[in-house]
């Protein structure tokens, strides 16, 4: 079975960004900014989630098939990376601190694609 296009391009996608967002951070102009602004933590915090689950997006990707509950596993997954490490960077970046009250959203969000990953070996 051949993976889903759309979700191996948005997974390639999300790996092409925690590697530039985590290249960024870490020389640079907004490396610099960062480090002035006392953010650099939350920046790399934001690389740390973000990078190994556009990894789980990825195999989950290549693997799920028409695993109803793997699939859902996805989408969390995207969402945690947009809600958790987006947040972070948008917060970081700008300083807008209440961007802080949708980051613990992004961190359910992989928790629970977590929880249907186990799920859906149930029985198995």
């Amino acid at each position: 079975m051949q993976p889903d296009p759309f979700r191996l391009r948005v997974s390639a996608l999300m790996g092409f960004l925690a590697i530039a967002l985590g290249a960024s951070g870490a020389h640079g102009g907004v490396h610099d900014k960062l480090k002035a602004a006392g953010e650099l933590g939350h920046w790399e915090t934001a690389v740390q989630y973000h990078l190994p689950h556009a990894v789980v997006l990825l195999v989950l990707t290549l693997f799920a098939g028409q695993n109803a509950l793997l699939r859902k596993a996805w989408c969390l997954f995207l969402a945690g990376i947009v809600l958790f490490s987006g947040s972070l960077y948008v917060l970081a970046y700008t300083g807008v601190k209440w961007l802080g009250a949708v980051t613990p959203f992004g961190g359910l969000s992989f928790m629970i694609g977590w929880v249907l990953i186990a799920l859906s070996a149930k029985g198995k």
